[in-house]
């Protein structure tokens, strides 16, 4: 497989996973995502801004995640998320207390 296709693939794959936790499964949680994944949708736009960096073209936090969210953040917490209960804020402080400086 050449450079150009994989990107290409990769590419893909990266919009059906951006599709599926967008569209496909907005009740899925961030929290619950930290949880079992070590990473959740507010990862993946902070990553897309780091990869926009090596591009040379800077974006905001904010702007990062209006790009991947489709929307301003606020207006995807009004839609979607809701507030975490106690069990899982303390699984998310575990997992954060024994994996700071991993990722």
């Amino acid at each position: 497989m050449d450079d150009r296709t994989r990107t290409e693939i990769e590419a893909a794959a990266f919009r059906r996973l951006r599709q599926h936790l967008l569209e496909d499964r907005p009740d899925a949680q961030n929290i619950d995502l930290m949880n079992l994944a070590g990473f959740c949708r507010n990862c993946l736009s902070r990553w897309y801004g780091e990869a926009a960096a090596e591009h040379g073209i800077e974006l905001s936090k904010d702007e990062a995640r209006e790009i991947f969210y489709g929307m301003p953040m606020s207006e995807w917490k009004a839609r979607h998320q809701t507030e975490a209960s106690a069990e899982q804020q303390a699984a998310f402080d575990k997992s954060f207390a024994e994996n700071v400086g991993k990722g």
